[in-house]
């Protein structure tokens, strides 16, 4: 995909907004199953989404299928080569 090439950076900082939207948007939900369930209490409380539960669930899978294809995008262009070679001064 060396057609993109030249919207390399534009992909990385799409990839940096999308992963930023995908960890908000999975921080915003209300938790469904807390600690109490883990020592020994019901965590079978299943219940519907509505409004803005279910618009932010929404949110969260279609940010989280365009992480992962931004990312295979960003995977297989290949990085533009520098023009100067970077070198480690040896300290003699």
């Amino acid at each position: 995909m060396a057609f993109l090439e030249p919207y390399h950076g534009a992909i990385e900082v799409a990839q940096i907004i999308v992963s930023i939207a995908l960890m908000v948007s999975i921080l915003l939900q209300a938790r469904g199953a807390s600690l109490g369930s883990v020592f020994g209490g019901t965590g079978a409380v299943f219940k519907t989404r509505r409004g803005i539960d279910k618009l932010l669930f929404n949110a969260t899978i279609v940010f989280a299928i365009l992480f992962v294809l931004i990312s295979f995008v960003a995977s297989a262009i290949p990085v533009p080569a520098t023009t100067t070679p970077t070198t480690i001064p040896t300290g003699q």
